[in-house]
């Protein structure tokens, strides 16, 4: 392994032997799989550098992880990298205990995937460093879809599509439903997305703070006017839990539905799980509302953050870490591992050069799904600080729409909702 040099250590040391400096790293993974990844790569770099220790912790799901954060921070403890959510990128910023990565010292942000690194720039700045990053894809059992005579090679690319699909799967007669798909509200960012539509005003909170939601929106109830279609047909599946994708992927993977929408990142458990039961699994692009032209996914997972009270040394040390834990040849490992994305260009082309992509051709689609998006305001992503709360809207939206109300009034009271939750929350920065 080439030594890894971090040019700020010889500022720390004065001539006598340096004292080792720990860098903690708090994480949202606390599966043994991604973390020991994350430990091996804090072992070799510190291996390297012995002058740092980068001590790596699961702190608990983002919200937990950035709760404790604040905490700590107040308390002058602060974790010198942090694992953010994308979603949580406005209150990671209105915190203030985060700087910029790009504030930090100079970095070339040309290799990272345009889309992800647009992503988490904000008035100009690169705030964090991209790490495990995804979007949703269409999954599908290609053995029961030659048994309703439909083509796996062809699989439903609108919701039309898709409805289309249902309607000769359930004419076959084969005892499941179509599709298994949760109330998610990640999945209805990602179709306002697609028909070029911004999930809030002010240039998608990125022009200024935003003020309100586009739920009730033609876009927004394009989204919600689907998940009535598929339900009120009899197509859909769930456990009737909300944002229960595990639940979704079970049903999925156990055969009791020809399809589902999930995060690529779950590629690797779904191929695990096809193979067990005994079926051939595909995959294709995310279907999109009819009529519209495909805008591009929004990036999905998580970035690693910089504390602000903490030291320049320090501070460049962290930020060499997460530097290293992202470089090409790391994050061809943790794609390979995990299903994310790689977030740099020459990961991708590192992968090509392996074979990765001709013994594993179902990584494709999502591959290319992303580097075809072109970045723009749609599908860089919604700043807000009230998004959790927007999301338990939505969610809680679709839900009553498949409980039998209407599109209509539901797209307006959740809209109503998350308004309330935004201006309450805009109240603290007046």
């Amino acid at each position: 392994m080439k030594k890894i040099i971090v040019l700020s250590l010889l500022a720390a040391l004065s001539g006598a032997e340096a004292q080792t400096t720990t860098l903690e790293f708090w994480h949202t993974f606390g599966d043994a799989k991604r973390s020991t990844w994350i430990q091996d790569r804090a072992d070799e770099y510190n291996k390297a550098n012995s002058g740092f220790k980068v001590v790596p912790t699961f702190k608990g799901d983002s919200n937990q992880t950035l709760q404790s954060t604040i905490l700590a921070a107040r308390q002058g403890k602060p974790a010198a990298l942090v694992q953010v959510e994308g979603v949580s990128s406005q209150l990671a910023l209105d915190s203030g205990v985060f700087q910029p990565v790009s504030a930090i010292k100079t970095v070339d942000f040309s290799d990272f995937i345009g889309p992800v690194v647009s992503y988490y720039t904000i008035e100009g700045k690169v705030n964090s460093i991209p790490f495990n990053s995804s979007s949703p894809v269409l999954y599908f059992n290609k053995d029961l879809m030659l048994k309703a005579g439909l083509d796996p090679k062809k699989p439903p690319t609108t919701f039309n599509g898709i409805l289309k699909a249902c309607a000769q799967f359930e004419a076959a007669k084969l005892g499941m439903k179509c599709v298994a798909l949760t109330p998610f509200s990640w999945l209805f960012e990602q179709w306002m997305s697609e028909q070029g539509a911004q999930l809030v005003n002010n240039d998608n909170g990125r022009a200024g703070r935003a003020t309100v939601s586009n739920i009730n929106s033609a876009a927004g109830r394009k989204v919600l006017q689907f998940y009535k279609d598929l339900d009120d047909r009899g197509y859909l599946t769930n456990t009737g839990k909300l944002a229960d994708t595990v639940g979704t992927n079970a049903i999925f993977s156990g055969q009791k539905a020809l399809m589902t929408i999930n995060s690529t990142a779950g590629l690797g458990n779904l191929l695990d799980a096809a193979k067990q039961s005994g079926f051939q699994l595909g995959v294709g692009v995310l279907p999109i509302p009819d009529g519209t032209k495909r805008n591009g996914v929004v990036i999905g997972g998580a970035s690693v953050w910089v504390a602000k009270g903490i030291d320049k040394v320090q501070a460049e040390a962290a930020l060499e870490f997460a530097l290293f834990m992202t470089n090409t040849a790391n994050m061809a490992s943790w794609h390979k591992l995990t299903g994310y994305y790689p977030v740099r260009k020459s990961s991708v082309t590192l992968l090509r050069k392996q074979g990765w992509f001709s013994s594993n051709p179902l990584q494709i689609v999502a591959f290319n799904q992303l580097l075809n998006t072109k970045p723009n305001l749609a599908n860089a992503g919604a700043l807000s600080g009230a998004t959790i709360e927007t999301r338990n809207f939505i969610e809680q939206g679709i839900q009553k729409v498949l409980g039998g109300q209407s599109v209509a009034s539901v797209a307006a009271t959740a809209q109503e909702q998350a308004n309330a939750a935004i201006a309450e929350y805009n109240k603290n920065f007046k």
